[in-house]
């Protein structure tokens, strides 16, 4: 099964989705952690979210290769936080978006494991003002597209509320 939990910066995604994964797993669950610690700002992120999250969980950093620790998370129910920065890891690194993508939704098919994945909706706001920026946007937009077409269920996470859209 593959879940996918959106909304924008700040709005609950991780929480709800922290959730979900936990009353569907309960301790056994694969958390599949995107986020690099690139300065101190990004490192208390990473603490605090650590700290959200059972202790019980297993815990894979993983900031390029999503697809293949799916295939080798230990447990049946896997988190995966966040699309958002794993397609800013894949661009920023010369690396094709559309692919990979296609890569996790195929390692998520044959791997018999519950995936929940949390995703910025980045489209909702200004036009990025660089040719960068509006690169990320719209491969980030095009994959939360991809998955929320092969997703069993899909959240929208707005002000703490989920709201299923799937």
């Amino acid at each position: 099964m593959l879940v996918l939990v959106t909304g924008g910066a700040r709005a609950g995604k991780s929480r709800f989705a922290q959730a979900l994964a936990q009353r569907l797993g309960g301790d056994g669950v694969s958390f599949l952690a995107t986020a690099e610690p690139l300065d101190e700002e990004m490192r208390e992120r990473i603490l605090q979210h650590r700290r959200e999250r059972p202790s019980a969980w297993e815990t894979l950093e993983v900031p390029l290769e999503v697809p293949q620790a799916l295939r080798r998370a230990g447990h049946g129910v896997v988190l995966l936080d966040c699309l958002t920065l794993w397609v800013s890891n894949l661009l920023l690194r010369g690396r094709e978006v559309r692919e990979e993508v296609e890569r996790l939704l195929e390692a998520a098919r044959g791997s018999g494991k519950t995936l929940v994945v949390v995703s910025n909706e980045v489209g909702m706001g200004l036009v990025p003002e660089n040719p960068l920026g509006r690169r990320y946007r719209d491969l980030l937009g095009a994959a939360n597209q991809r998955l929320a077409q092969e997703a069993q269920e899909v959240y929208l996470v707005v002000a703490g509320l989920p709201l299923r859209l799937k």
